[in-house]
């Protein structure tokens, strides 16, 4: 099967070409092909975590990434963090969360606790 870790851009921009080249095959799992993809993928995943790491959202932008994706409105957070005002407020950051707004948050809109705990960006 002779697969390698990928050490270098060069190695990776191959691991992806060899991913490209063996989806267009979809191949099976359980598969040579397919736990070759299954290994690249894996190693793929690896290279980026590594080399291209993703600062978790900022947890006002996250509760309004959610707002935008569920469809919500400033009055369906009234019964999560409080009055209007109140809502206003933390959304332009000048009211920070409580950890009663957090576990609310985190159990009503499914936003995880680590993104609603970390410094917001104007804090």
């Amino acid at each position: 099967m002779n697969i390698r870790p990928i050490h270098t851009e060069a190695d990776y921009e191959a691991a992806l070409g060899d991913i490209a080249v063996l989806m267009e095959s979809d191949p099976a799992p359980g598969t040579p092909k397919g736990d070759r993809l299954d290994i690249l993928a894996t190693l793929v995943q690896a290279y980026e975590s590594r080399h291209f790491p993703i600062d978790a959202p900022d947890p006002v932008e996250a509760i309004k990434f959610r707002m935008e994706q569920s469809g919500l409105t400033v009055k369906d957070l009234e019964p999560i963090i409080g009055r209007p005002n109140r809502v206003y407020e933390v959304l332009s950051r000048k009211r920070p969360l409580t950890l009663a707004m957090i576990r609310r948050l985190h159990r009503s809109l499914g936003i995880p606790a680590e993104v609603l705990i970390a410094e917001s960006a104007n804090a």
